[in-house]
């Protein structure tokens, strides 16, 4: 469930049109802007703007991939995830009317977002099997 919600959000924040786009009728942001193609600096990180925010979106999607049984779907399900940034990307260039930007910038800070979600989710799953085990050991 926790899978399908994250999914849920990630397209209902990154394929609608934007605020206002009924009221000036949106013609689209023209060509893909690949000025960024590398990790954000420290300082954007900071912030809660575009780019933390691009990061915090994917986080939940990551956490909950790494909770997945370890099986061929999830490793299908896995490279789904790591292909919807440059997906929404895509469609964001391709369908002018959404009034949206293709940034490579998103698509790195989704994948950062995902990563950290996975890595936070696996650390989380070790430590509960740790802690699960410390607590059958007997003491003394």
């Amino acid at each position: 469930m926790a899978l399908i919600v994250s999914l849920g959000i990630i397209l209902s924040a990154t394929l609608t049109p934007l605020e206002g786009f009924f009221d000036v009728g949106g013609v689209g942001a023209g060509p893909c802007d690949l000025s960024r193609i590398g990790l954000a600096p420290l300082e954007d990180l900071l912030k809660l703007d575009d780019t933390s925010l691009n990061i915090l979106l994917f986080v939940p999607l990551g956490l909950s991939l790494a909770f997945l049984p370890r099986t061929r779907r999830t490793a299908l399900v896995i490279g789904a995830a790591i292909a919807l940034p440059f997906v929404i990307e895509t469609i964001q260039l391709l369908v002018p009317l959404l009034d949206r930007g293709c940034q490579s910038a998103d698509v790195v800070d989704n994948l950062t977002g995902l990563a950290i979600g996975f890595g936070g989710g696996v650390l989380a799953g070790w430590l509960a099997k740790w802690l699960a085990g410390a607590a059958r050991r007997p003491t003394g």
